[in-house]
């Protein structure tokens, strides 16, 4: 009677456990996808703009009395740009790497619980105990490498984008030595109310962004 008991708090425990932890797996897989999907535009969006000032903003020795501004559009050079194209395939293709070692982990935690379910009632006493505690320390290196891998790819996510952003940066300060523009503003969809397309410069920054690409 005790060793069934303890056989039952077991698998209830296991079967919770695994519930979690199969909810958990899956859902982390799934957001990382989407959080990749959609990571390319939120760093860009962080490092592009703050609270108070929302431009990218690039300074040259603009002629007395005049007063230049000209724009490009971010979704155009997200979606344009060879260089953030392939550092958000690059990106992607680790997340798929990274869930194919969790499930690898996951299913060994599967088997694992299935193993005590089969056999747990010619178990006695120490070998269920022993059986529990090995599932309680999968479920924490589970919990440690997916806590790992969420940081891992958001750390190489904002240093690659980083990277990108000073592309951009440098590029601009050139492209303005002979253009002697007073600010260079990133657009995005809810900043401007009105724009004129006469001082927009997104075909231009696309463009010498490849050639520049192209040579490295």
């Amino acid at each position: 009677m005790v060793g069934n008991n303890i056989l039952n708090t077991s698998l209830l425990y296991c079967n919770i456990t695994f519930a979690s932890k199969y909810f958990l797996m899956k859902n982390f897989i799934l957001g990382l996808n989407i959080v990749l999907v959609a990571a390319v535009a939120v760093l860009f969006y962080w490092h592009f703009s703050n609270k108070t000032q929302q431009t990218v903003m690039v300074h040259s020795p603009a002629q007395a009395g005049s007063f230049r501004v000209a724009y490009f559009e971010m979704d155009t050079v997200q979606s344009q740009f060879e260089y953030l194209k392939e550092i958000r395939n690059g990106l992607l293709a680790k997340d798929q790497n990274l869930g194919k070692q969790l499930s690898i982990l996951e299913n060994e935690f599967t088997k694992k619980y299935q193993e005590l379910q089969k056999n747990g009632a010619n178990m006695n006493q120490t070998e269920l105990a022993a059986k529990q505690q090995e599932l309680v320390e999968m479920d924490k290196n589970l919990k440690t490498k997916k806590q790992a891998m969420e940081q891992e790819m958001a750390d190489e996510s904002t240093r690659k984008l980083q990277d990108v952003k000073k592309k951009i940066e440098d590029y601009l300060k050139t492209y303005n030595k002979e253009k002697g523009y007073a600010y260079i503003l990133s657009n995005s969809s809810d900043l401007f109310y009105y724009k004129d397309s006469v001082y927009n410069i997104t075909n231009d920054l696309v463009k010498g962004l490849n050639e520049l690409y192209k040579k490295k």
